[in-house]
């Protein structure tokens, strides 16, 4: 078939700077996703996009697009309502495990489609696999069940969502082109559009150990993924959340799900309680159910009831001994004083050095391994105090995950401490 466009005019539109069309855009996704542009000219066409950008007609519609090329999931069969949560990732990052149980014991419900760890931040699905017998692929009509039955859903996404994005996303991460605000933003909304949700908030980390380290950067993310949003007739807000320290203590995959049992049984590092409460009443205010307060679910076993019952319709045994890596070293202080900083982003590499991360999607994880911080912020420590817990299946890894590891805790004195808020800004209506 003749195709309506020459794939080198699309790009060199946008390499000199002017706008694409909605038909040229429209072409471009679908001709990329048959095979009709090829990859050096899509990987083009991204470097074009990432140095000169794209308006907001360009981006709703470049998401529209990568929307079309797959199946849009509907749960208007639901009596609940649906909202959902993105986080950008970062070290530590389990809130999504309390979160979706949370939300669904007051009333919503939560299709909560995740993904897996690549490089230092850590997937939802890698963690919760870590429980005996637990699956993340579910068929639409299982993830729909689930919904019905339970309240909450954490699975994979189906391979009909987006397929645009999949071969995009690949591409750009061995071309320089993941930074491209556009196709982040694209990359991110065109799944959770197609997901279904009715309702949408986003955590957007910021900091040393998140993927925008900048805080104007990642306002520019949230605002254009927000906007986004809005213009698919799906109710979004974004929450800005500091990401230079791991969230809780500790970073791995059965690690994390022990200590959002902690959350869920009224427990857990403040810090960890803290978020997951101020994105749920984010979330059951976008939902119409903000006079509920989360904390009684919390408090009162609802929220654990939810997750017992979630985790055991995706096959897994929620009384299962989780699973403990087989070796585990100690980092500990080597002068007196207090604890200043706890870097985020040598506590992910390290837990990822240990097999709790992969380099490549293929890899397969260690469902034990990881680091547990043991102290905190402000804490007075002596010479010889035990500051990070590592463990790993693999002896030899400690080697080199010690390389991050030791320096991750800054020690010094009290007046260099500064703890600054974890909710930075809050954008949408």
């Amino acid at each position: 078939m003749s195709e309506a466009f020459a794939t080198v005019d699309v790009i060199s539109a946008k390499r000199d700077r002017n706008e694409l069309s909605n038909a040229q855009i429209d072409w471009v996704v679908d001709a990329y996703t048959r095979g009709v542009v090829a990859e050096e000219q899509m990987s083009a066409l991204a470097m074009a996009i990432l140095l000169n950008g794209m308006n907001r007609r360009e981006i709703s519609r470049w998401t529209d697009a990568m929307i079309r090329s797959g199946e849009r999931l509907d749960f208007s069969r639901l009596t609940r309502p649906t909202v959902d949560k993105h986080s950008t990732g970062g070290v530590g990052d389990k809130i999504t495990l309390p979160l979706a149980p949370l939300v669904a014991a007051c009333g919503a419900a939560v299709p909560q489609l995740s993904g897996r760890g690549l490089g230092h931040t850590g997937g939802t699905l890698d963690k919760l696999e870590s429980i005996p017998g637990w699956r993340a692929a579910l068929s639409n009509e299982e993830m729909f069940k689930v919904l019905a039955d339970v309240g909450a859903v954490i699975c994979a996404a189906g391979s009909g969502l987006a397929p645009a994005d999949r071969r995009l996303y690949a591409l750009r991460d061995v071309t320089a082109t993941v930074e491209a605000i556009p196709l982040i933003a694209s990359s991110i909304m065109s799944k959770k559009i197609a997901e279904g949700t009715g309702a949408l908030v986003l955590d957007v980390k910021v900091g040393s150990g998140a993927f925008m380290k900048d805080l104007d950067k990642a306002r520019e993310l949230a605002t254009t993924m927000v906007a986004l949003g809005v213009d698919a007739g799906v109710r979004t807000r974004a929450v800005l959340t500091a990401m230079d320290q791991p969230l809780g203590r500790t970073a791995g995959n059965a690690l994390e799900v022990r200590e959002s049992l902690e959350v869920l049984a009224g427990g857990g590092p403040a810090d960890v309680v803290e978020l997951t409460l101020v994105l749920a009443r984010e979330m059951l205010e976008l939902a119409g159910l903000s006079g509920i307060d989360p904390a009684d679910a919390l408090a009162d076993g609802r929220a654990m009831d939810v997750w017992r019952r979630m985790i055991a319709a995706q096959g897994g045994d929620p009384d299962a001994t989780l699973p403990v890596a087989r070796h585990n070293e100690v980092v500990r202080a080597e002068h007196a004083g207090v604890v200043t900083n706890v870097a985020a982003m040598p506590i992910g590499v390290a837990a990822w050095r240990l097999g709790a991360g992969r380099a490549r999607k293929e890899e397969a994880v260690s469902a034990g391994a990881g680091v547990e911080i043991l102290v905190g912020v402000g804490d007075v420590v002596q010479p010889g105090d035990p500051l990070l817990r590592l463990h790993a299946d693999d002896e030899t890894r400690f080697e080199s995950a010690l390389q991050e590891a030791i320096g991750a805790v800054s020690i010094g004195h009290a007046s260099q401490v500064v703890v600054g808020p974890l909710v930075l800004d809050r954008i949408g209506s």
